[in-house]
């Protein structure tokens, strides 16, 4: 962990500071604020308080879902949390990566921590061993419709805290009683509603979808970037970014990605167009296409944020007024809307970034650039055959991430005997949402070298000038030469284009 702190209580978090935990930059430790303390034991003790007087609580004393009517005896009451994890195990599908499965336990412990759950400071303490000493829960990815909550991949957190399945620590895959164990922590004995707490919220797709923002975000930065550089490699118009052109259709996101396009591109470009009065749509319109994510993306954000700081399991243990609510707030209707939408409007920027290569390596749209972006010349020339099997990867790229902006919450199925008759399918929209981003972080790795190839075209042939280059761009340019080097001569590009989406994934480039 980093240096730095978070301290765990009811405070609002935002999705900077869990993603800066799940990443080991921020370290969390439990907060000593006895305010906080007493509201979580509250919790815990009006429930305990209840099942005394003989009060039925749904999923602590009755069976779960379309059994909520079974009467749990009371000598049995004690085994049903743990019966809850275990015949949930039945994910499949990839295990979420380390980062992810970080932020899913984090987020868990940030509702909890709210103080409505019904759970002992104990099962936080151990929650927070887990994320403090990196042990991982193995989750799978399927097997959540978004209602009742991320249940099934949620029970592999609960599991590995009662030391059951198995977590990825030290490097290796071990049994999660041996990881408790070499931390020195036993088994967490699970208290009536502390399986459901656990399990019963929205954790795994809050998760996937502030990681997914913050990918998403960035592509959105960089696709600026691709396009200017697009734009100097076919000498194109400036003048279509003009700030006084886009304060005639305001949408402010819209308006920011122009002004980043405008100020990478030089002065020179305002001049007579070099090359058409009208660049084709993919560079004019470009933030028409990339400013819907900038402008969706303050209410995507709200979403993720307002989610991640809800309490979202049922039913609702409100110690300090004495009152059990029963509610639906593991419904993730609202990072299924944010999801469908981000990957729609990231396909977009996918399917741009797609439409600029082909123009750029086309010598029937490219200003009398090579066909393909070969750097070769002479007889040479005839041998080489440059980015022309890249732009084909490029379209299969994208045309999988367009197929995948079917939205998903479309797809709502009726399950569990019908009880569940209306779900979110908010973790299979984060989780589309996330692979859209991943096909569209290669278009971009791709399409950064293709037009770092045509802008080192130019300036071989003396087209354009290296000075005739906006600082931040020549820099840009000049460090993706640190990576790519000009290709006169095939070559395979699949380790160039792993350096370049290294460097993406990472968010190596600061750029605005």
């Amino acid at each position: 962990m980093g240096n730095k702190t978070i301290e765990l209580d009811d405070r609002a978090w935002s999705i900077e500071d869990l993603l800066a935990v799940a990443d080991s930059d921020v370290g969390l430790t439990l907060s000593a604020d006895p305010t906080w303390r007493a509201r979580i034991e509250s919790s815990a003790t009006h429930l305990a308080k209840r099942l005394a007087s003989g009060d039925i609580v749904y999923g602590v004393n009755t069976g779960f879902g379309e059994s909520c009517d079974v009467r749990i005896p009371d000598d049995l009451v004690h085994e049903l949390p743990l019966h809850l994890t275990r015949f949930h195990g039945c994910g499949l599908g990839k295990p979420l990566d380390d980062q992810a499965a970080r932020a899913v336990m984090i987020a868990r412990a940030i509702t909890l921590a709210k103080g409505y759950s019904g759970v002992r400071m104990e099962l936080l303490e151990q929650l927070l061993a887990l994320i403090q000493h990196d042990i991982i829960p193995i989750i799978p990815e399927e097997g959540s419709v978004g209602a009742s909550g991320d249940l099934t991949p949620l029970s592999y957190v609960a599991a590995a805290m009662v030391g059951e399945r198995n977590v990825r620590y030290g490097g290796e895959t071990i049994a999660a009683s041996d990881a408790l164990q070499r931390i020195g922590r036993a088994p967490l004995v699970l208290q009536p509603k502390e399986g459901l707490a656990l399990m019963n919220g929205t954790s795994v797709m809050t998760a996937l979808a502030a990681l997914a923002f913050q990918r998403a975000d960035y592509l959105l930065r960089l696709s600026c970037h691709i396009t200017a550089l697009g734009i100097e490699a076919l000498m194109g118009n400036r003048t279509h970014y003009r700030p006084e052109l886009f304060v005639l259709k305001p949408h402010p996101g819209q308006a920011r990605v122009a002004q980043r396009i405008y100020e990478l591109l030089h002065l020179s470009r305002e001049a007579a167009p070099e090359y058409r009065l009208q660049d084709r749509y993919s560079f004019r319109c470009a933030p028409h296409v990339i400013g819907v994510l900038a402008d969706a993306a303050p209410s995507m954000r709200a979403f993720i944020e307002t989610e991640l700081n809800s309490v979202d399991d049922n039913p609702l243990i409100d110690g300090e007024n004495e009152e059990i609510l029963h509610g639906g707030h593991f419904y993730g209707g609202h990072i299924a809307f944010a999801m469908d939408g981000m990957k729609n409007a990231v396909a977009n920027i996918g399917d741009l970034l797609d439409r600029q290569v082909a123009l750029v390596t086309d010598r029937k749209s490219n200003n009398n650039l090579p066909a393909n972006l070969s750097g070769a010349e002479g007889d040479r020339a005839q041998i080489n055959h440059g980015f022309k099997a890249l732009q084909i990867s490029i379209s299969a790229w994208t045309a999988e991430a367009l197929k995948l902006t079917m939205p998903a919450s479309a797809f709502s199925r009726s399950t569990e005997c019908h009880n569940q008759d209306k779900v979110s399918m908010g973790t299979i929209a984060a989780r589309d949402a996330l692979r859209v981003i991943e096909l569209c972080e290669q278009v971009a790795a791709a399409a950064l070298l293709i037009m770092q190839q045509g802008v080192l075209i130019r300036l071989k042939r003396g087209e354009v000038q290296r000075d005739a280059l906006q600082p931040a761009l020549a820099a840009f340019a000049e460090d993706i030469g640190t990576t790519f080097s000009f290709l006169d001569e095939d070559r395979p590009l699949e380790q160039d284009l792993k350096n370049i989406l290294a460097k993406i994934r990472s968010r190596y480039w600061d750029i605005e």
